[in-house]
């Protein structure tokens, strides 16, 4: 679905990533917008754990745990795995750092939850809260020459439609860390 016109749910980059390819930054860069469409909401993953947690700690709890969520291998009938199943927590705290990580989608199919109530309601919780992040949330459509450095933030797409000329193109780059002077020990000069 990046690669086409159509619209992108919530979700980090990455989240189907093996822990030691957890995709920790990432920038965009605009060289043509679309005629229509084509624009992302974004939400620091910090609120959205601040959020559940004041809703019910359970819920952190429950989406910290190693299987929590669960990507299926991706398969190719007749060929070895391209990627192999991928199981991990969605809230991990990072050990060389200190610093919250959140790994998420909020795809319907090709993704298993963790089968227990918990995980159920804290999953339910966690889209209520996307679904309308109020003031939290931000929404923007990149213009040509203009981008996004940051950390790996929850973030949207939606569909777009492009004209007869070239069609809209956006460079992405992921990064296994993240963005210096970030993290819980930041220093601010």
């Amino acid at each position: 679905i990046p690669y086409t016109n159509r619209p992108i749910g919530w979700h980090t980059d990455g989240y189907y990533n093996s822990p030691d390819r957890t995709v920790r930054g990432l920038a965009l860069h605009c060289v043509r917008q679309a005629e229509s469409g084509g624009e992302n909401r974004l939400m620091d993953p910090e609120i959205a754990y601040i959020l559940l947690r004041d809703r019910n700690l359970e819920f952190i709890r429950a989406l910290s745990r190693g299987d929590a969520m669960t990507i299926p291998a991706n398969e190719e009938e007749g060929q070895d795995a391209v990627r192999a199943e991928q199981s991990g927590p969605v809230f991990s705290v990072s050990p060389a750092d200190g610093s919250l990580h959140m790994r998420y989608s909020a795809r319907k199919r090709n993704i298993r939850w963790r089968d227990d109530c918990a995980t159920r309601d804290a999953v339910t919780a966690l889209e209520e809260i996307l679904a309308d992040p109020g003031v939290y949330g931000f929404r923007y459509r990149l213009s040509a020459g203009q981008g996004l450095i940051s950390n790996n933030v929850l973030h949207d797409r939606s569909g777009f439609e492009d004209g007869k000329g070239p069609g809209r193109l956006i460079y992405r780059a992921r990064y296994y860390d993240r963005l210096e002077n970030t993290g819980p020990d930041a220093q601010f000069k």
